[in-house]
């Protein structure tokens, strides 16, 4: 076998059944052993968007997603992927080509150094030297990127290696003396951490996107139902705990809901997650769970105290960390029977009034359509069980506030980088991971028009992902920013140019509509999903809307602008 051929097999062998790529000189060995191999690969557009589409492939499925470019440029343009991916701890292997090995370091046709790179925004990175070491490479790569703390692993090829022929050997056993997991939690630390719950009065729940991660969601039920407590999910823990259970808040953080930010702000004890205390939920940290205790759960050792301190840290998996956490409380639930209620069942009908004195904003018009009016009619839609995917700005935040997430890997976001263009590539993703499943990637204006030629990937495959522009002729979030903190002074974030909807579409074989009227807005929705096919509806939304709640940069979470200021009358 040559060496193309070998990574085909150990791609079988890591039960991969598509990738995405695009091809290229030094990959070519690569696509002449693809033409008549089982695994399907799915060709992009553009070689980041491979990487997104990988990325909403492993995001809605927990399965490594795979992408695949040529060396140099199309290497290079995995870099925005590869970052998005470390940042949301997202399993990604991302196989490049390279010149072939005595070329390297000559500035080659198409040589960039990969390995150097891509060092920065990778788990780990490989560049195989010779042919031999490639099959434990790949299946290093695997076991790498989704153990721990899921990342990416980029594995770099050249040319000759693709070539080369020998004998293929399974590799049954992975070896990696410096790689080390650490799953299981400190038993003790379990202890110390279910006896200062069952302590608690005001006791909260700040779950991560590490919940999803280790399908602990079941585990995080059963805490939150057999202590009776608040639970808030981060943007990327949306779905952890179903959106219609009734201990469910919302999403704290800048853009997180009222009610969400002040339990935070007032409880007593912040179960925190797999969460990493990111800026955009805890806002100014000295302010953040001002009197509470923390425990912290995370498997991955360098976030424990990476921004606050915790009174209980765990190094552990959350699904493996809240089973025995669990267990213990039942014992002692067994033991000492009810503890005095009265405190905690105070303490959550304050959360429910916070959140009935403030909840969001789901306003309509008579004459122009609101981005919430539009948000809300998908959720109708969707009831909780479709998959959304989004790109970065206002209407992702509308998006995550109110759409509701009955299932964990529902909601698709890029959450720890905010890539534009992310949305429609991710959707190409998670429609070929989840062909059963209803897809909508409501993307804006801005980040559409960064990732319009996947509009020939989803047609070329048939692929029936509602795309669902939300069009306020802005980058709208830069725009909210500029308007509230640079005196109005809009540069360069209107948008005054947009395709006709109904021609685009139709140039790629299918169907499309702009819509801009209230009334025309439930049809319209109900058209594009009965369409059995992909579907293009641009919405002409307010232009001037915020979204709302938000905490203003370097401000504390209970520190929130509610809405709009109110005009003094005169």
């Amino acid at each position: 076998m040559n060496g193309a051929q070998i990574l085909l097999e150990c791609l079988v062998r890591e039960e991969v059944d598509c990738f995405f790529g695009y091809p290229g000189g030094v990959t070519l060995p690569l696509y002449d052993a693809l033409y008549d191999h089982p695994i399907k690969h799915v060709l992009v557009r553009h070689e980041e968007n491979a990487c997104f589409a990988a990325e909403g492939y492993a995001r809605a499925t927990g399965k490594v997603g795979v992408c695949c470019a040529t060396s140099g440029p199309g290497a290079t343009n995995l870099v925005t992927g590869l970052v998005d991916s470390m940042m949301d701890s997202i399993p990604i292997v991302a196989i490049t080509g390279q010149v072939s090995t005595k070329l390297i370091g000559s500035d080659a046709f198409q040589e960039a150094d990969t390995f150097g790179i891509t060092r920065a925004c990778t788990k780990h990175n490989y560049l195989v030297k010779t042919l031999a070491e490639l099959p434990k490479i790949v299946h290093e790569a695997f076991y790498i990127a989704s153990s721990g703390r899921p990342g990416p692993v980029l594995i770099d090829i050249p040319k000759d290696v693709f070539q080369a022929t020998g004998h293929y050997t399974p590799v049954d056993t992975i070896h990696l003396p410096g790689y080390k997991v650490f799953t299981e939690g400190h038993a003790g630390q379990i202890r110390r951490a279910a006896q200062m719950i069952w302590e608690a009065e005001r006791p909260f729940v700040y779950a991560g996107g590490g919940v999803i991660a280790s399908g602990a969601d079941g585990e995080l039920r059963e805490l939150v139902e057999m202590v009776d407590m608040p639970a808030v999910c981060t943007l990327m823990g949306l779905g952890a705990l179903p959106s219609n259970h009734p201990n469910f808040v919302s999403m704290p953080g800048m853009h997180g809901s009222y009610a969400a930010n002040m339990g935070i702000s007032n409880c007593d004890l912040l179960i925190a997650l797999g969460v990493r205390f990111d800026d955009r939920v805890t806002g100014r940290l000295a302010a953040f769970a001002p009197n509470a205790r923390v425990i912290h759960v995370d498997i991955d050792p360098a976030e424990i105290a990476k921004n606050r301190i915790p009174d209980i840290p765990i190094v552990g998996d959350v699904k493996r960390v809240l089973q025995k956490l669990n267990r213990n409380l039942g014992e002692m639930k067994g033991e000492h029977g009810s503890r005095n209620t009265a405190p905690r069942a105070a303490w959550r009908q304050q959360v429910r009034d916070w959140a009935k004195e403030h909840p969001y904003d789901k306003s309509r018009s008579e004459t122009e359509i609101k981005p919430q009016h539009l948000i809300s009619e998908i959720d109708r839609l969707s009831a909780g069980e479709a998959i959304v995917t989004t790109d970065v700005g206002q209407h992702q935040m509308w998006t995550a506030q109110l759409v509701r997430f009955n299932h964990p890997r529902l909601w698709i976001n890029s959450g720890g980088l905010g890539a534009m263009g992310f949305g429609l590539p991710a959707a190409i993703g998670a429609q070929f991971a989840r062909p059963d499943k209803l897809v909508f990637a409501i993307v804006g204006d801005g980040g559409f028009q960064m990732s319009i030629p996947e509009l020939g990937t989803i047609a070329s495959n048939g692929l029936p992902i509602k795309i669902i522009v939300m069009n306020n002729g802005h980058l709208g979030m830069v725009r909210q920013w500029q308007e509230l903190f640079y005196n109005n002074r809009l540069s360069s974030v209107r948008l005054d140019c947009f395709p006709d909807a109904e021609k685009l579409a139709g140039a790629y074989g299918f169907k499309g509509r702009t819509i801009e009227k209230p009334s025309e807005l439930a049809d319209a929705l109900d058209i594009a999903i009965k369409e059995p096919g992909p579907y293009l509806l641009n919405v002409k939304v307010t232009q001037f809307e915020n979204v709302y709640p938000m905490v203003p940069s370097g401000g504390a979470i209970n520190e929130m602008v509610l809405g709009p200021p109110v005009p003094v009358a005169v």
